[in-house]
């Protein structure tokens, strides 16, 4: 829980930089996460160097809220990058883009530790679940905001997306001039024979946290969210904001009921019922504190389900 040196003299391997950079691009990871994504001959091993890097070169930290967990010493240590890890990016050109948000949280929103964590368990096990597919190639934050329009890329937040919503309310129309903030941000690539076809999705992780509606737009609901997400669709905003050609919105949730009360919203809103735009998928392993998550590939590979529609499995082009 607290570092204790032995005073190991560290030299950076090619894999510790590997591991520097995926915990820059995700913030959290636990360390069988890091360990299916770098492998080796030995776990324990493995585990051990997270160790050294941790008490003797201090390049990477062990987050104290997860030491608030009941359970927390039976499951996996989750780490993220320390400054001076950091400063090893910075000095092989390896850090795309430095706004003070970006640095603090990533994809440059305030989370609870909690919630951040299965926002990264998510996305981790996305990103996992194409390593068993070369047709797919994972495309991060990092890779969208490397092409994103200039105006977005060198902004403070450049997640934060810009949109008006409404919606009529008894007693009348209301509206909102609101910063629409992704979870996550991610795109596949499939290759299909000669041709190279693009998805890119939002990713809204859902803790049973969040009610599905309230009347006050400004705060935080299911009913803002999907009213952003149809806005920004509409508008066009994905292309002209962020550069890219399509949005489709994944939801995970870790209650099944909550997740129907979600699609219900969805179908409530949606023209005849129905909607492609919005994804669903319950996963109750992410939410559980007395077992952490094993990485969970089939996060892509299974159909997620959508209102009106038969379930899409996101892995196929």
């Amino acid at each position: 829980m607290r570092r204790i040196s032995s005073g190991k003299r560290i030299e950076l391997t090619a894999r510790d930089i590997e591991l520097f950079k995926l915990l820059y691009r995700y913030q959290y990871l636990r360390s069988n996460f890091l360990y299916a994504f770098l492998g080796g001959e030995s776990e324990t091993r493995f585990k051990e160097r997270l160790g050294d890097l941790y008490h003797d070169g201090r390049y990477i930290r062990r987050p104290e809220q997860q030491w608030q967990f009941a359970y927390s010493r039976c499951m996996p240590i989750v780490y993220e990058l320390d400054a001076r890890g950091e400063q090893v990016l910075r000095d092989h050109g390896l850090l795309l883009h430095e706004s003070r948000l970006l640095s603090k949280g990533r994809m440059g929103a305030c989370r609870q530790f909690a919630h951040q964590l299965m926002i990264c368990d998510s996305l981790a096990s996305v990103e996992l679940g194409i390593r068993h597919q070369p047709e797919l190639r994972f495309i991060s934050w990092q890779d969208i905001l490397a092409k994103a329009p200039a105006t977005t890329a060198s902004s403070d937040n450049p997640f934060a997306i810009p949109v008006t919503i409404s919606h009529t309310f008894p007693g009348g129309t209301r509206r909102a001039e609101i910063k629409a903030v992704p979870d996550a941000l991610f795109g596949l690539e499939y290759t299909c024979g000669a041709e190279k076809l693009y998805r890119f999705f939002a990713l809204e992780a859902d803790r049973n946290t969040v009610p599905v509606k309230r009347t006050n737009l400004r705060q935080t609901s299911f009913l803002r969210k999907v009213l952003a997400y149809r806005q920004i669709v509409a508008d066009n905003i994905h292309a002209t904001y962020l550069g890219l050609p399509n949005l489709f919105v994944l939801t995970v949730t870790t209650n099944e009921k909550h997740m129907t009360n979600i699609m219900s919203l969805v179908k409530g809103l949606a023209v005849q019922g129905r909607s492609t735009l919005f994804l669903f998928k319950t996963m109750s392993s992410l939410g559980n504190y007395q077992r952490a998550p094993d990485p969970t590939p089939h996060i892509l590979t299974g159909p997620w389900q959508r209102v009106g529609y038969e379930g899409l499995a996101i892995n196929v082009a």
